[in-house]
């Protein structure tokens, strides 16, 4: 959806590896929004994002690894992608959609529930429309994977679904377009959410499989982290709300009891950070003055050997 970053970019990269040619799409589509949600600021960065991907390019053609490089980059406008008219966002629009359903109207689709109908629909129309043999997505929008995965699975698009791994900034917040809301205060509480999976993920790793003690560890890191913003003056804190931290399994991302090592699972979260109560004169505050953001994560509990 625009305002590329370099996770959108390593895509790219590893799409020229394995393809002679590339096509980048770009299109904020609003039906991935709800009605009360950011459409009209998020942010639309054009001559940005078509710079970035010009120096990838030239990066693409000096590097001799690579089968191909950025073929095209498709850009329509909504009336080319909702022929018989935009439906809308809401819930009851009326319309042509693709629902893929139970495994969209859990986790985020529980918060968001027409998020991965304009996902899924959006989708196939990219698809029918370039026809390519592999797409390629990030494993940090893992309910997005495994949504895509089910469509091409389920209603047999002759394309290959690859998944690559989520790229991270230095210091491990997952790269995702709408950081840019954030700020500097904001910005350096928001990495509570992969703290948090990283403590499940070391209970996983010393031999818990039971879901109270693996997501004990990451419930733990959140209150703590919420307890210290608490003590704090609005003018320095960062408040921020836990919308759901999940260990599911990683094909129908139903909620585990207890891991089967055969399969592993997923450990999933999104937090709310709330916008900076009292904020300073020159305070950074993020796009738009930085509104209320989600953030969401993943990390992939991988099987063990019995």
């Amino acid at each position: 959806m625009g305002a590329l970053h370099e996770g959108h970019l390593a895509l790219i990269r590893a799409a020229a590896k394995e393809n002679h040619h590339v096509v980048v799409s770009i299109y904020v589509n609003p039906a991935q929004f709800g009605v009360s949600e950011d459409l009209a600021s998020y942010p639309v960065t054009w001559d940005t994002d078509t710079a970035a991907l010009a120096k990838l390019d030239r990066e693409l053609a000096n590097d001799g690894g690579n089968l191909g490089r950025i073929s095209a980059i498709f850009a329509p406008t909504t009336p080319d992608m909702y022929p018989s008219g935009f439906p809308g966002q809401a819930i009851d629009s009326k319309g042509s959609f693709v629902t893929i359903t139970p495994v969209a109207e859990v986790l985020e689709g529980a918060s968001r529930p027409t998020f991965f109908r304009g996902v899924a629909t959006v989708c196939m129309k990219l698809f029918n429309i370039v026809q390519p043999e592999r797409v390629y997505f990030g494993q940090k929008d893992v309910q997005q994977t495994v949504i895509i995965r089910r469509m091409v699975k389920d209603l047999m698009i002759p394309t290959e679904v690859v998944i690559c791994p989520t790229e991270r900034e230095h210091d491990g917040l997952a790269m995702a377009s709408r950081n840019v809301y954030l700020g500097v205060r904001r910005r350096q509480v928001g990495l509570v959410l992969n703290s948090a999976l990283r403590a499940a993920q070391s209970a996983y790793r010393g031999g818990e499989t039971d879901r109270a003690a693996i997501l004990g560890a990451a419930h733990n890191v959140c209150d703590i982290t919420m307890r210290a913003q608490m003590a704090l003056k609005p003018s320095e804190r960062a408040l921020f709300e836990i919308d759901y931290i999940s260990l599911a399994d990683p094909d129908s991302l139903q909620e585990l009891d207890t891991v089967d090592l055969s399969k592993g699972a997923v450990l999933s979260g999104a937090v709310k950070m709330f916008p900076v109560e009292e904020p300073q004169e020159g305070e950074d505050l993020g796009h738009s003055g930085g509104p209320a953001v989600r953030l969401i994560d993943n990390i992939p509990l991988p099987p063990k050997p019995a």
